[in-house]
């Protein structure tokens, strides 16, 4: 079993007297992000196929334990059929291998406009997909969670030993927290609220490796019972043999890294797991605490 913990990004200027030291450059922030977290979402993909030159970058920068896991292209997953674009999608993953054992599973985030109606195309296309490589896979059309496509979903995809994203925006529609903030934080709260999907969260794992997308509340402890409630989960799985990806999100980007660790030392309460390490900063003590 192996547990890996990140962000959806690891570029952010926001984390530097806490993630990061004062002074940190933006050519460092991989190699620094690498040392403290294990895995990183890899959203720049999802707009983007990274050169050879950067992709060697990466590896160059970051541990063998670390894994990228990356998501596949907007050009691919929003784009209507998916099987029009399954070369498209092989050469991706093909260009992505180039990160060797760093590659974690790709990630296929589907529309909210992409329904049930086509699961035959989506069949297709997941049993195109090269068996070796893992991948994992996020619907949005509400009815893929009604329980006529419900277990259909699962069964393809559990067919194919590939993972079902969990997402859990839970967190974020809590209004306890709202009263205490203010400003941009609110304000990028109540943006994440609509962009969010608002969707029932799916536990049951179809796969040898768990997936989790986590948007958390950016007042730190809204986010207490849910983490204490994915703790059980991922210590419930790790303990049947699974890996597991967790990616921490917030409004405030600045508490991405916090509910990493917040979640990682309850997972480490739990159950054998490699601690954390922490690089020292010039954080002020309440970001210390928080910490």
């Amino acid at each position: 079993m192996k547990f890996y913990i990140g962000c959806p990004i690891w570029a952010n200027k926001g984390w530097i007297g806490s993630l990061y030291p004062a002074g940190t450059k933006p050519s460092e922030y991989l190699r620094l992000y690498s040392r403290q977290l294990t895995t990183v979402e890899g959203n720049t993909t999802f707009y983007a196929v990274p050169a050879q030159a950067t992709l060697q970058h990466w590896v160059e920068e970051t541990p063998a334990t670390f894994r990228f896991c990356p998501k596949i292209p907007k050009t691919i997953s929003h784009a209507g059929k998916l099987m029009g674009h399954l070369a498209e999608a092989t050469l991706f993953l093909k260009v992505m291998s180039q990160l060797g054992d760093r590659l974690g599973p790709c990630f296929l985030q589907l529309p909210p406009s992409y329904p049930p109606s086509m699961i035959d195309d989506l069949r297709e296309f997941l049993a195109g997909w090269p068996p070796e490589a893992q991948l994992a896979v996020e619907v949005r059309h509400p009815a893929w969670f009604n329980d006529r496509y419900h277990a259909a979903l699962q069964d393809l995809i559990a067919s194919h030993q590939m993972a079902r994203v969990i997402i859990d925006t839970r967190p974020i529609r809590s209004l306890e927290g709202d009263k205490i903030l203010h400003g941009s934080v609110y304000e990028r709260l109540v943006q994440a609220r609509k962009q969010k999907p608002d969707l029932p969260v799916v536990i049951g794992p179809t796969a040898s490796f768990s997936f989790l997308r986590y948007i958390g509340h950016p007042v730190i402890e809204q986010n207490t019972s849910f983490l204490d409630e994915w703790a059980d989960h991922l210590t419930g799985w790790l303990r049947e043999g699974l890996d597991a990806y967790v990616f921490c999100h917030c409004p405030d980007e600045r508490l991405d890294p916090v509910l990493c660790r917040e979640l990682h030392r309850r997972v480490a309460e739990k159950v054998p797991i490699s601690p954390l390490p922490q690089i020292k900063t010039d954080s002020n003590p309440a970001q210390t605490r928080l910490f």
